[in-house]
């Protein structure tokens, strides 16, 4: 094998992350450093990699043996803080050279050849919630949900740019009865391949749907493709197919009419052609970005107040002109005023509706839990308002379709790769504020692997 300066580069991208600033002084005389590669080959010698000959030469023209490149691979195997990509590097190297390492007492055998290509993280989450509600004047009976989740994040690669992914969710809700077929369940959520180059990212399959606007229009899956661009400022095109019956509140139907519950159709299942773009451009201290999403569906167009559990004028409720699509144009900013205070904010609109049509909200975080930070926090302050026809699928661990007001929450890290969470909302109706509210309590522990 050809020692030359080439093999030096590809493993000092090996080591690269684990590496500081070489040292000043010139490890090898025959690299000077106006050499192209001087700064590869003085990386490897100060982290131990290669160490070149007695007689201070590196020889970088001369052939290589398999056993000696053994030898800078093992070293490399020994590093434990490379990133993703070089630990990726390192694996296909180990694998390559599996016969030289073991004469060297690396042991490398065929289960752990392929072991490294398959990652696992996940979360055991219990989640409580409690939520009281007050419809058309009348008080609901207080909802308490008890959830236990397990969630599996299993990520294989498959080359140099292209891995598969996937989400499954093994879900318990501890107050319901042992007989509820709701009670527990085992959900393929996601499953996608994904293609990674230099500032392009291509998706395909079932995937997040969690768009630009921070969980105001969509914070759920879609099926279908989806293509992102650039560096600072980002294009994401996306394609497929929507389940709107299943992800948004428009399609649920619950024994107790809870707020952000409002539709009583049980035969309603449909889903939703999808078709969206968002652009997001991220500066040192600000960001901005706007996005637009198409949704076809035949529910659009057969919904009428008719179906509304709340009173309505007597109009076509959905859209004047009997349209059978939604069509959401949004926008997005923030500013980053140092490492610990954010100020952010979206709107949303459905220009297809007439009714319940614009959605926003405005939200201040000050730091944040980091898992991996034992006693680090966070806390925020929001101001949310959720419209049916333009919050299709948006986050709703406390805030509430068909309702606006004020959030807080706060998190912290209990223990290493532990978080505690705690949120609470206080919300009105849209249509009829003194006759209807929603007061939620969301608590949650999260146990990261």
């Amino acid at each position: 094998m050809k020692k030359t300066l080439v093999s030096a580069l590809s493993a000092a991208l090996v080591i690269g992350a684990a590496s500081t600033t070489f040292a000043a002084a010139n490890p090898f005389s025959d690299v000077p450093r106006d050499h192209w590669a001087y700064d590869a080959v003085t990386q490897l010698a100060a982290d131990g990699v290669v160490e070149g000959y007695g007689d201070g030469t590196y020889r970088g023209d001369r052939n290589i043996t398999r056993y000696e490149m053994a030898q800078m691979v093992a070293k490399a195997m020994a590093k434990d803080n490379l990133s993703s990509s070089d630990r990726a590097l390192v694996d296909r190297l180990a694998a390559e050279f599996a016969d030289e390492l073991n004469n060297l007492g690396v042991r490398v055998s065929n289960l752990e050849r392929n072991a490294d290509m398959v990652k696992w993280n996940g979360v055991l989450e219990y989640t409580y919630t409690n939520l009281r509600a007050k419809e058309d004047g009348v008080q609901q009976p207080r909802e308490t949900d008890n959830n236990l989740l397990l969630r599996l994040e299993p990520a294989a690669e498959v080359n140099n740019h292209w891995s598969v992914h996937a989400r499954l969710d093994a879900e318990t809700k501890l107050n319901r009865d042992a007989g509820d077929e709701d009670s527990d369940k085992v959900t393929l959520k996601r499953a996608w391949a994904e293609g990674d180059y230099n500032n392009f990212n291509v998706k395909l399959g079932k995937m997040e749907l969690f768009t630009n606007e921070n969980g105001l229009v969509f914070d759920n899956e879609f099926s279908g493709a989806a293509v992102t661009f650039g560096k600072d400022l980002k294009v994401t095109l996306m394609g497929g197919r929507f389940a709107l019956a299943k992800a948004s509140p428009l399609g649920e139907e619950r024994d107790g009419m809870v707020v952000g519950s409002y539709l009583h159709n049980p035969s309603f299942d449909d889903t939703a052609n999808f078709a969206g773009i968002n652009l997001q451009y991220t500066g040192e201290h600000a960001f901005a970005g706007a996005g637009f999403y198409r949704l076809q569906t035949e529910f659009f167009h057969n919904f009428d107040g008719a179906n509304f559990t709340v009173p309505v004028p007597e109009s076509n409720w959905y859209g004047h002109d009997g349209s059978d699509s939604a069509h959401i144009w949004s926008v997005n900013a923030g500013y980053r005023f140092d490492k610990n205070n954010l100020l952010w904010g979206a709107y949303a609109r459905n220009t297809k509706a007439d009714h319940l049509n614009d959605s926003y909200q405005i939200q201040y975080d000050y730091k944040g839990a980091d898992p991996e930070d034992r006693g680090s926090w966070g806390m925020y302050a929001a101001y949310r308002r959720y419209a049916p026809y333009t919050s299709l699928a948006p986050t709703d661990d406390a805030a509430q379709v068909m309702t606006k007001g004020w959030e807080v929450g706060t998190n912290y890290t209990v223990l290493k790769n532990v978080v505690a969470t705690l949120k609470y909302y206080h919300g009105k109706g849209i249509v009829t504020p003194d006759e209807t509210n929603a007061k939620k309590f969301f608590g949650r522990v999260e146990f990261f692997f």
